[in-house]
């Protein structure tokens, strides 16, 4: 069976190409595709050949990819597939438009719904010109919605990572979603269970991450907050924030495996389509206090893995916190849940189960998947 593999673009390294990247690793045979690869800055991809669009050919197109907007698909649709059985994409966005010869098979690890069109004004908020340009803007969006819509109906089967994403691509592409909840890399996190008398929140400092909100808390409260990460709205923060706040800036993954583990719990104040940082914590026998709305709701188990809140306020944080610390928590079963079904295995294992039923696929190889996660 001839397989290709697309995404987007390999320009930066979050977490649809941590996905990708996992695909690379389980089917090594695959050719890969993208519209444009800066192996500078994205996963690791060894010696294998990436197959690029004419975007590539653009001076500064992959550090400016986001200007290309409007000529992603017709490089995707350029992109000659013919010969190939099966079609993986892994896509925010444009990937999902490839063309696929009759009999083909298209799966489609889909992200999620375009954001940028689809949610305009939260996704581009943090761009000062927006408002500015917003009407043109406007006029180029609406003609690449029509075209995100007609190239959706491109793929025979769509892989959501949440419900929240999989009831988006059916109320926007009217096509239907299996949901198979993405995998974390549970070698990169240690297990501890003697935890230090801090709380944790491992982010981007930007404003829809709501970290306002979870600083006004802790002035309130007066409790230690570390706070890993930077961004555009650190400054402001901190300047808001009393003693028992302290913002880390940039952490190594060393460092950061060892703070989640100690952690007393993990805040994200984020609706977050999916979100790996809980499942983060999780396996590293860390509970969590999480906004209750999103991905979170497919992920964790109130009582047991952490706890919700239901509004996006100091105050909702603030009860949360406290209902919080009048529970009991067993750490390894905490990170027991977590590695029972968010393995890299258990991952792997969903996906093959289902293309063997799409198409027959049977794996050539066996990865080892499995590794428990190390002891602090």
């Amino acid at each position: 069976m001839k397989i290709a593999l697309v995404h987007d673009y390999l320009t930066q390294r979050g977490g649809a190409e941590r996905v990708f990247e996992l695909l690379c690793q389980y089917f090594p045979e695959a050719d890969v595709f993208t519209s444009l690869y800066d192996p500078e800055e994205t996963i690791e991809l060894g010696d294998r050949p990436v197959n690029t669009t004419r975007l590539q050919n653009i001076p500064g197109a992959a550090k400016n990819f986001r200007l290309l907007a409007p000529f992603y698909y017709p490089a995707f649709r350029a992109l000659d597939l013919q010969k190939y059985d099966l079609i993986i994409s892994s896509t925010s966005s444009f990937a999902k438009g490839v063309r696929k010869r009759p009999g083909a098979i298209h799966i489609c690890f889909c992200h999620n719904v375009t954001r940028f069109l689809w949610d305009t004004k939260t996704y581009l908020r943090e761009y000062k010109d927006f408002r500015l340009y917003s009407p043109v803007i406007e006029r180029i969006f609406n003609r690449l919605r029509e075209f995100d819509i007609t190239y959706a109906q491109e793929p025979d089967l769509y892989i959501a990572n949440s419900t929240t994403v999989a009831k988006r691509i059916q109320a926007i592409y009217g096509k239907p979603a299996q949901v198979i909840h993405y995998p974390i890399n549970t070698n990169k996190f240690i297990f501890d269970d003697h935890k230090e008398d801090y709380f944790y929140v491992s982010s981007r400092i930007i404003s829809y991450k709501r970290i306002d909100i979870i600083v006004e808390a802790f002035n309130w409260l007066g409790w230690k907050l570390l706070i890993a990460g930077d961004g555009p709205e650190r400054e402001r923060l901190e300047a808001k924030a009393l003693d028992n706040i302290r913002f880390l800036g940039y952490v190594s993954d060393k460092e950061r495996k060892q703070l989640m583990a100690k952690a007393q719990g993990v805040i994200i104040a984020a609706l977050e389509d999916y979100g790996l940082v809980p499942i983060e914590a999780n396996v590293s026998g860390t509970p969590v206090i999480a906004y209750g709305a999103g991905g979170v709701l497919d992920t964790q188990i109130p009582g047991k893995t952490g706890v919700f809140f239901n509004k996006q306020t100091p105050e909702s944080i603030h009860a949360a916190l406290i209902e919080f610390n009048q529970l009991t928590w067993d750490y390894a079963q905490i990170r027991d849940h977590a590695l029972s079904n968010f393995s890299e295995a258990v991952f792997f294992g969903k996906v093959t189960q289902l293309m063997q039923q799409m198409c027959g696929f049977k794996p050539e190889h066996s990865l080892n998947l499995s590794i428990p996660v190390e002891q602090s």
